[in-house]
């Protein structure tokens, strides 16, 4: 699997897929004629959920971005737009979107249920949807995201091997999951319990609302209240922005030394924990693959073309069976394997984790 998602950066590119839906799913739609009429001269809508994870501004939207441009020979416009975690803005935006004809539709979804309306509205309206990263309701035309299940098996197993003889039945751990309106936090979630279950004792669980830090803060705070700061053997967190807050929360209690922490996204903060032993793990997943992939469906879509070179996988949603899908592997990143992760991948640059601030903790771990 390793080797698999770090394909990107020799082929990770040229991902191609075949269609497994009906002739509607696969982007066979009334319009398919006006739309390949309209050539490379396209105008793609990117709608993606928030800003405070990193991950959005600096991989997802420029990426999405250079792809189109590729795919159209520069002629694709990206119209973007952020909700920054108001599914309501984001509803306005769909319309907003439709009132400005663009030929496909990119959405990331605040709130996987809220926005199937606005799908709805897209698809009379004759334009073709892709679920980007998180699995939307309504007659979405594809998907791509990552195994989001896998995502938590990775990191319950890692905590599970950060713990060694501390995990036992009785052993206590906090779980902080995401926020419960991401469909991929329940994937997450039931990932992590097929490694957790039975092996430790999950004496908190947090379901975090809108994944803010400042909530897994303040969640962490009650967990120490609870348990105890000193019986508390290992944190899973779904996410690398959680895992600050709670690290913070470790931190102000006296929680030394800290028990091992999970994570997600490969933040650069993130990273740096990892570097400095703060934070045991996260999850590296490669959003070139990821947003590679869409674009691709994308422009597809948008030209009238059916996806049979592009989908080999399908999945169902609660409201759309058969939908055209590529998952892109996952890879666990420990303080072992920055170097042939996101440094070999050109996510970051040595310099860019090792501030001066990291220096030392850099040459301890062979980053120089």
């Amino acid at each position: 699997m390793r080797r698999a998602a770090f394909a990107v950066a020799a082929g990770a590119m040229a991902v191609s897929l075949a269609a497994c839906g009906s002739a509607e799913e696969s982007g066979d739609k009334s319009d398919s004629t006006k739309s390949a009429a309209k050539g490379d001269n396209i105008k793609v809508g990117l709608l993606l959920p928030e800003n405070q994870t990193a991950r959005y501004e600096k991989f997802d939207k420029p990426l999405i971005e250079k792809k189109v441009k590729e795919l159209t020979n520069n002629k694709g416009e990206i119209v973007y737009a952020n909700a920054k975690q108001d599914a309501t803005t984001q509803s306005q935006q769909v319309d907003t979107m439709i009132t400005n004809k663009v030929d496909v539709l990119i959405v990331d979804a605040v709130d996987s249920k809220a926005i199937a309306n606005g799908v709805k509205k897209a698809k009379d309206a004759g334009i073709p949807v892709v679920a980007y990263d998180r699995l939307a309701e309504g007659p979405i035309d594809a998907y791509t995201s990552f195994d989001n299940e896998e995502v938590g098996r990775v990191q319950g197993k890692a905590l599970l091997e950060a713990l060694g003889d501390k995990a036992k039945p009785s052993a206590k751990i906090v779980m902080m999951n995401g926020a419960v309106t991401d469909p991929n936090a329940a994937l997450f979630k039931k990932g992590a319990l097929s490694q957790l279950d039975g092996k430790v004792d999950i004496a908190k669980s947090y379901d975090t609302k809108e994944w803010k830090p400042e909530n897994a803060n303040a969640n962490m705070e009650g967990a120490i209240s609870a348990i105890g700061k000193d019986k508390i053997v290992g944190v899973y967190s779904a996410n690398d922005g959680m895992a600050g807050g709670i690290i913070t929360a470790l931190k102000a209690a006296g929680v030394s030394p800290l028990p091992p922490v999970t994570g997600q996204d490969a933040e650069l903060a993130g990273v740096q924990r990892i570097v400095s032993g703060d934070q045991f793990m996260s999850v590296y997943k490669s959003y070139p693959q990821e947003a590679d992939v869409a674009a691709q469906m994308a422009v597809a879509l948008a030209k009238g073309e059916k996806l049979d070179s592009i989908a080999k996988d399908s999945v169902d949603s609660p409201t759309t069976k058969g939908v055209p899908s590529v998952l892109v592997p996952v890879v666990s990143l420990t303080k072992d394997n920055i170097n042939d992760t996101v440094i070999k991948d050109g996510i970051y640059t040595i310099d860019e984790i090792c501030t001066a601030k990291f220096k030392s903790a850099c040459s301890k771990a062979g980053l120089n």
